[in-house]
């Protein structure tokens, strides 16, 4: 007698459109605004947010998220696909910096043979981004991962995005005035390529502009407000299969904007965030 054996997929998704802990002018734990976790089994959960003001530290008009699993059969590969959104509109943080309109968003395809998903983040961008009023232009690298490896191979050894993971902090190490400490940070990074199952980038190469603060790569200090880290993204292989090695679990985690905030306000925030994993 034979044994039938079906395919089981467990989804894994969350969305917030905000978060963060504020310890000057006052002390505020800002719990997850929008915060979505999919269910194992798949399906579809929203949240939204209208006018929403912390005193006059920071507001937005209209936010919201969704994450979403399905088993697409419309197409012969039959994925399992995975979404995670963020959508940020009309952004004020104490008049220092401001967006029209942020989105954050991470899709993943699981194939029915073999583990590793194919990644996208079309339809992710930040809409008129301005410091103090004058705009900030991002080169963006949507396409940082590229292709799904091949033979189930791990994103984190193949080639192509070491490549571009790697002329990411060149270009960063490479920018003068780097503060030391950064410096060290991406030596770190870079030391580790190739080698780890964890790939810490970002899906923006460069914020250039005539703003007032200073830019290295994604990453800008505005003195008197704080560190702005643009595009923040993670990719992380776990739970590594015991005959192939193939990498049985992907794990993503996106922040659109991560704040250290420094002098006028004191603490930690987070804009648009999302992430995906699944198995």
């Amino acid at each position: 007698m034979s044994t039938v054996i079906k395919e089981k997929h467990h989804y894994s998704a969350q969305a917030k459109i905000f978060e963060g802990d504020l310890v000057t002018p006052f002390v505020s734990k800002i719990h997850p605004q929008g915060h979505l976790q999919l269910e194992p089994e798949g399906g579809y959960k929203a949240a939204r947010s209208i006018d929403y003001r912390l005193e006059n530290v920071l507001s937005f008009k209209n936010a919201y998220s969704h994450v979403s699993g399905v088993h697409d059969t419309t197409k012969p590969e039959h994925y399992w696909s995975t979404l995670s959104t963020t959508v940020v509109e009309g952004l004020n943080i104490m008049e220092i910096l401001t967006a029209d309109r942020i989105v954050g968003q991470i899709v993943v395809n699981h194939p029915h043979d073999g583990y590793v998903p194919m990644i996208h983040f079309l339809g992710t961008r930040i809409e008129n981004l301005r410091i103090a009023g004058e705009p900030v232009e991002l080169d963006w690298n949507l396409d940082i991962f590229g292709d799904k490896p091949g033979s189930d191979g791990a994103y984190t050894r193949e080639s192509g995005v070491l490549g571009r993971v790697s002329n990411q902090y060149e270009n960063i190490r490479g920018i003068q005035g780097l503060p030391a400490k950064l410096h060290d940070h991406y030596n770190q990074l870079d030391s580790t390529l190739g080698k780890a199952e964890t790939i810490e980038c970002s899906l923006v190469n460069q914020a250039e502009g005539a703003f007032p603060g200073t830019a290295w790569g994604n990453v800008i200090h505005v003195p008197h407000f704080g560190t702005i880290t643009l595009g923040k993204l993670t990719l992380q292989h776990l739970n590594p299969h015991p005959q192939t090695s193939a990498p049985q679990e992907t794990q993503l985690q996106l922040t659109m904007i991560d704040l250290q905030f420094g002098c006028v306000i004191g603490g930690t925030g987070g804009v648009g965030g999302g992430g995906t994993g699944g198995h």
